[in-house]
């Protein structure tokens, strides 16, 4: 284990509220979490908890009622989660309850609850929020583009550096050149508080609630808007792109049934090689699980025993799982994690330690994007951001700060479009590991969607985590923030694919070509493309003196254009004559 490094100054390091110093979402719970003995094998129900096999429950059922509480089961009715076939590394779902009611004392009721007959465990979950942060400077009232005088938004794709090709971004474009490249086939349910569903920029694809009831906080719905724009924002003439338009996207609130139950239910709705991403983090034992306005000592959610089930039980379903690492500045290889608290059970051990089982999911960090981004420097590019978690535990990073996409900016409309029409507003300013995570859920939808149109199986969680670690562009260092703070690599889909599918080298004459001076869609790199093996090859950015040799061996009637490629792409040419 690693000391507890404090958080640097300087480049990223910034409070996270609108004027650097602070914000605080509205609306989170805490819940409280009952796990009972397995030799009990409860069943609560509207009358009451009985015992299958046959134990007293008077003392609960009696405290219960004085108490004016309920038990219901966390994951739905315990026969049928019992019935249901699950992996042997999936804790038994069966076991958690949620108590309704007592709110304001659930610290007292976590004590006495835990002592009684059939109580192995209880605890309190802090309230859980969004893993994002605020810019740099502050935002006046006036800022951003009303969006009244202008009949259409423009097109922000050009600022939306994550989208080009590796180190600077995870190279979507070259990924929607290839047959599912923008992730055809493949959905993503994202669980957090709220979205703005009519948004002008997300109508292709979204598929709606499909969990829960969404917070009706702006701040909120802002956060959750945020994040389906970088993944899903539709490809057009205006507005943004997303990293994998095609992807079918879904929303899944944890309002009034919890994070645990929330991620749950999502899994259900989703088959392998699908998406729960998980976009909170809540206060950990550093500062006691305090609330902090700038979030000091946040970590992500697998940490407590019933949502490390929850992503369990996704993970063991083939369902991907990615989740932001959670912007506490802690390292999570720090020895505070190893300590079970007094409310956990006795079973659970540290899953931040990669000596413990894993979660199975991709724990994402965030890093600086390239210095200059939006005429501001965060530091070196793909350095530790100082608020990101860190740690063995993180698999990838992305993008931190200055992430373009749709909705507003906290509780405001957007910083780089406003006005009066919450549906036409943008941000240029995203930020945390909640910014960071989309990016490399899009990277990964992409690459599932590759392997899909391929006739090939997607990838599992765990092939998912190795492609990530084994490929990217890696972290760099920053001043105080070195590589050895692990935020792991930034994706890039070309390299990932050549990784997961290796592709001979075939070659062939060319017979006929295509060359592209005006690309469209405009983010398309200009290509000049050849006609070999019965297949279309593809050259991006190819040079004047390429092209115009091409355009004359042609041009004679006789051409002998010699061709080699990977796939689509070409990796030799010769032209002979």
């Amino acid at each position: 284990m690693t000391d507890q490094a404090q958080p640097a100054q300087g480049p990223g390091a910034s409070g996270p509220g609108p004027d650097g110093a602070g914000f605080t979402y509205r609306g989170a719970e805490q819940e409280l979490i009952v796990v009972a003995r397995p030799e009990a094998r409860l069943r609560a129900q509207a009358e009451g908890v009985r015992s299958v096999a046959g134990a007293d429950m008077s003392a609960l059922n009696m405290f219960l009622s004085d108490e004016q509480l309920a038990l219901e089961p966390l994951f739905g009715s315990e026969e049928r989660l019992q019935q249901a076939p699950g992996a042997e590394d999936v804790p038994d779902l069966a076991l958690f309850y949620r108590v309704r009611g007592g709110e304001s004392r659930a610290e007292e009721l976590r004590a006495r609850i835990a002592a009684l007959p059939g109580i192995d465990s209880a605890y309190v979950k802090p309230g859980a929020v969004p893993a994002s942060l605020g810019r740099v400077g502050q935002l006046g009232e006036d800022s951003g583009r009303l969006k009244e005088g202008a009949p259409v938004t423009p097109d922000y794709s050009g600022r939306q550096g994550y989208l080009r090709p590796a180190p600077e971004g995870v190279d979507a474009h070259w990924a929607w050149q290839r047959p599912g490249g923008t992730g055809q086939g493949v959905t993503v349910i994202d669980v957090e508080g709220s979205w703005q569903l009519g948004h002008e920029d997300l109508a292709a694809k979204l598929a709606g609630v499909v969990v829960g009831t969404p917070l009706t906080d702006l701040a909120w719905r802002n956060h959750g808007t945020a994040v389906i724009g970088v993944i899903g924002g539709d490809r057009g003439e205006f507005g943004i792109t997303g990293i994998v338009p095609d992807t079918v996207t879904a929303a899944a609130s944890f309002q009034g049934i919890g994070t645990a139950a929330a991620i749950h239910a999502a899994a259900d709705r989703l088959g392998p090689g699908d998406i729960v991403l998980i976009e909170l983090h809540r206060p950990g034992p550093r500062f006691e699980y305090a609330d902090r306005d700038d979030q000091r000592g946040y970590i992500a959610l697998e940490w407590w025993p019933d949502d490390l089930a929850a992503v369990r039980y996704a993970t063991a379903k083939g369902v991907l799982v990615v989740a932001a690492a959670g912007n506490g500045a802690e390292s999570l290889d720090d020895a505070v994690y190893e300590r079970r608290p007094d409310g956990f059970p006795e079973t659970w051990r540290n899953p931040f330690n990669p000596s413990n089982p894993s979660s199975g999911a991709v724990l994402v960090g965030a890093g600086a994007p390239p210095p200059g981004t939006h005429g501001r420097d965060h530091g070196p590019d793909r350095s530790r951001l100082a608020f990101s978690n860190y740690g063995a535990r993180v698999d990838a990073q992305g993008w931190g700060r200055e992430v373009t996409t749709t909705g507003g900016f906290w509780d405001k409309p957007g910083d780089l479009q406003g006005g009066p029409e919450e549906i036409a507003w943008y941000t240029d300013t995203f930020s945390g590991t909640s910014s960071a995570s989309p990016v490399v859920v899009g990277a990964l939808a992409a690459l599932q969607g590759m392997l899909k149109a391929a006739g090939q199986q997607p990838m599992s969680p765990e092939r998912a985590r190795a492609v990530l670690r084994a490929t990217g562009s890696p972290q760099q260092d920053a001043p105080g923030r070195p590589v050895s703070q692990r935020i792991g690599n930034r994706p890039d889909i070309k390299a990932a694919v050549t990784h997961l599918v290796p592709q001979a080298v075939g070659s062939g004459k060319a017979e006929r070509y295509w060359d592209e001076l005006l690309p469209y869609p405009r983010e398309l790199p200009p290509r000049l493309r050849l006609f070999v093996a019965g297949e279309w090859r593809n050259l991006n950015h190819p040079s004047p003196e390429i092209r115009q040799a091409v355009h004359t061996a042609f041009a004679g009637g006789r051409p002998d254009v010699r061709v080699w490629f990977s796939d689509d792409e070409i990796v030799g040419l010769v032209i002979t004559g």
